[in-house]
């Protein structure tokens, strides 16, 4: 009975300083807070340097992907951004609500080229939206795309945006 005892009181103790855990930095689920959002304000990015030893090809057989004509426009307004955490990295994703019903081919595009610049890794909520003029309901024109961002980049990002036409959403550490 008496180890019992121990072993009830050795066990309430551990789990009582798990608690603090929960606060930790070292808990990846506290990596970033809540999405919170702001009028969209111009930023101004770095000069992009390219490595000269990186051939812009790849191959003369293969399409580059980088030289993709996708014909998206942003989204009128970004609703919701999470980052949630994978094995590899992060995924972010967010929600926005197109001005016109019928937006597809989404995509959140980079605006840093997948980098972070001052520590702010930037996006924009893209998709390719129709001519015709259907405004439909806001649940209709609510679109979602997803990015996967590594380890490697999330050690020097500090805070996540999404643009849209009307506003941003960022997610601070």
């Amino acid at each position: 009975m008496r180890h019992l005892t121990t072993v009830l009181i050795i066990s309430a103790v551990v789990l009582a300083g798990c608690g603090r855990m929960g606060e930790s930095r070292l808990n990846p689920m506290n990596w970033f807070g809540k999405s919170k959002s702001a009028p969209r304000t111009e930023q101004t990015t770095g000069e992009t340097q390219v490595n000269p030893l990186i051939p812009e090809r790849q191959s003369i057989f293969r399409r580059d992907p980088l030289a993709d004509d996708y014909e998206g426009t942003p989204v009128e307004r970004i609703t919701d951004l999470v980052i949630e955490r994978t094995a590899s990295g992060a995924i972010v994703r967010a929600t926005g609500v197109a001005s016109r019903q019928g937006a597809h081919d989404v995509r959140l595009t980079s605006e840093t080229e997948g980098e972070p610049v001052d520590g702010v890794l930037t996006f924009t909520l893209e998709a390719v939206q129709p001519d015709r003029q259907w405004a439909g309901a806001e649940s209709q024109r609510t679109v979602t795309a997803g990015r996967a961002v590594s380890r490697a980049t999330l050690e020097s990002v500090r805070r996540v945006r999404v643009l849209g036409v009307s506003n941003a959403r960022t997610s601070s550490r």
